[in-house]
């Protein structure tokens, strides 16, 4: 694939987005996502948002069952006009191979961020929920008190399973069993943020 602008990705006038178009978009530091063919252009994660993403997929991936696997920002295909950049997910071994993930995972997890929020909250809930990801969980990195909050589908519909904020501890069951302790996402950065 050759380097192209932004004006060069971008669909004919009155168009909407297209995964291809998204494809075509300029590696520039940016997050480009689709949903439902409008173009979501996020900043660079900041490093705490990094932090608690790297860690929360070290810790699924200890606990891991053999036939699955814990991915770190794979693109996640939803449709020919919606693909996402979720920050961890947890799929099964046929899924993984191609250049993005096509099959509902079984989690999805989203770290939020101040310009992100509303979307993860709503539509991309929503989104997650139509394609059927089993579980669905956000994680909130603020330094002073960090939280997730888990979410399982239920006779198709998302309900809170589980929340943990600080120290108190996540107890998740699905996909498979594993407990996390929001705080321990951010330990070092604890006391800088007092």
């Amino acid at each position: 694939m050759s380097a192209v602008s932004i004006a060069e990705a971008w669909p004919a006038p009155g168009q909407p987005f297209t995964v291809d178009d998204l494809d075509r978009m300029p590696d520039d530091g940016r997050r480009y996502e689709l949903l439902d063919g409008v173009l979501i252009v996020s900043p660079r994660p900041t490093t705490v948002h990094q932090l608690a993403a790297t860690r929360l997929a070290t810790l699924l991936e200890i606990a891991c069952p053999d036939e699955l696997c814990v991915l770190a920002e794979p693109a996640l295909q939803l449709s020919d006009d919606t693909e996402f950049d979720p920050d961890v997910v947890v799929v099964r071994w046929e899924d993984v191979g191609g250049a993005k993930i096509t099959a509902p995972p079984l989690l999805v997890v989203e770290i939020r961020s101040p310009s992100t929020a509303l979307i993860d909250l709503n539509r991309k809930k929503a989104a997650y929920q139509e394609l059927g990801v089993q579980c669905y969980w956000i994680v909130d990195p603020d330094p002073r008190l960090p939280s997730i909050t888990a979410f399982e589908l239920q006779e198709g519909q998302y309900t809170t399973v589980a929340e943990a904020t600080g120290l108190e501890m996540l107890d998740a069951e699905q996909p498979f069993p594993v407990e996390v302790v929001p705080a321990l996402l951010l330990a070092g950065l604890l006391g800088q943020h007092r």
